[in-house]
């Protein structure tokens, strides 16, 4: 039998949505507006010269871009490898409904969303929380940036004891507290009542954001953040591989995305490059029908929300490094997908998602692919269920 392994790269859109105008987002490039930054060193903070991808060029990724958008960006333009530009059909640029449609479950549905004027959360919702919880009540309440909430509000919650809750323009709840002085297990506690207090809501997720740090040395977020996530809302590629007895290796977020249903082991880490070694132990560890399915969220949490373009470039080349050694795991009957969730361009208005196509690029040794120049989320969850034996999936086809 097969085995797939399957990367999401967050938030690495390629640009060029057909309704990105419907999001505000017409024009968004994230890889585009972060390779030109390079090309005319304004994104040279740490780095030096144009962006350097070449195995991720080699397998596709600046052809994949051209097609997107008609621009090749600077410093790529391979036309090699397996590729296609993915569209995404659910309604929102969230991660639920990307990873969900990547997995042949799109989302048809509208999320709830908290309001953009205050009060941004209900004031019945933050008082049954805080009641449920047994907090003295709460910061922020407001849309923002987590960093900058944090900053904003870390001293006072110190003094009083009140969590920072805040949103983003996606569905979701988010929740920051001390690790140490607040308590890891009393934030969690904390997020699983408010994820059912969210749920009438149709929100997509809460967020516990646990952070370390006061005001004289600063504040830091900590690896052990947990999303609780609605259950998708039908069968996924992870559902039908543990049905046919494969087993489903969650690296990264990918188990708290789909609310643990279908995930037979979770591998964690503390950012990107650790997550890449737990991937690399998984592919070794991976028998034939199993899934390992990676999430890589630093490009998303640390550069793309935070709109730091110097950042996210060193982020891509470190992981762009590091992809020989996947390579090197892989053995005839193996495929490898890389791939994206959304885009998240840091040269953007904003600190949100960016509505825009994706790549998704594929590799097996021995096997001569071929992908069409366009695909649709669902087809890369649809690809990998046939790989492995599955048969059709519900939602997408094979490219292959």
């Amino acid at each position: 039998m097969n085995r797939v392994f399957l990367l999401v790269m967050d938030s690495v859109g390629i640009g060029g949505a057909p309704d990105a105008a419907d999001f505000g987002d017409e024009g968004a490039d994230t890889l585009g507006h972060i390779a030109a930054a390079c090309a005319d060193a304004r994104a040279d903070e740490g780095r030096e010269g144009p962006l350097n991808l070449p195995h991720l060029d080699a397998l596709g990724l600046g052809a994949a871009a051209r097609a997107a958008t008609g621009r090749t960006p600077p410093g790529l333009g391979g036309s090699g490898g397996a590729w296609a530009a993915a569209r995404e059909w659910s309604r929102g640029k969230d991660t639920p409904s990307g990873h969900w449609e990547i997995a042949g479950a799109p989302v048809d549905f509208d999320w709830g969303y908290f309001s953009t004027e205050p009060p941004v959360f209900p004031p019945d919702l933050i008082a049954a929380l805080c009641a449920r919880a047994d907090l003295p009540g709460a910061l922020g309440l407001a849309h923002s940036n987590g960093v900058e909430i944090i900053r904003a509000h870390g001293e006072e919650h110190l003094a009083t004891g009140r969590p920072i809750i805040y949103t983003s323009a996606d569905s979701v709840m988010q929740i920051a507290a001390h690790e140490k002085r607040f308590g890891l297990e009393r934030l969690y506690r904390t997020c699983e009542i408010a994820r059912e207090l969210c749920d009438p809501l149709n929100i997509g997720r809460v967020i516990a954001r646990p952070f370390l740090g006061d005001g004289a040395t600063g504040f830091r977020r900590t690896p052990n953040r947990r999303d609780y996530a609605s259950p998708p809302h039908r069968e996924t590629l992870c559902d039908r591989v543990a049905a046919s007895g494969g087993r489903v290796i969650g690296v990264g977020k990918i188990a708290d995305i789909f609310a643990h249903r279908a995930i037979s082991e979770t591998r964690k880490g503390p950012d990107d490059m650790a997550l890449f070694d737990e991937t690399l132990a998984a592919m070794d560890n991976a028998a034939d029908g199993d899934l390992v399915f990676a999430n890589f969220v630093e490009f998303d949490s640390l550069y793309g929300h935070l709109r730091d373009v110097a950042g996210y470039a060193r982020a891509l080349e470190a992981f762009d490094a590091r992809l020989p050694e996947a390579f090197r795991r892989l053995r005839p009957g193996d495929l490898l997908i890389i791939t994206a969730d959304h885009g998240n361009d840091p040269t953007w208005r904003g600190t949100d998602h960016t509505r825009e196509r994706t790549p998704a690029l594929f590799a097996a040794p021995g096997a001569a692919l071929r992908a069409p120049e366009f695909c649709d989320f669902a087809d890369i969850g649809a690809t990998a269920a046939a790989w492995l034996g599955l048969g059709p999936s519900a939602y997408g086809r094979s490219l292959f």
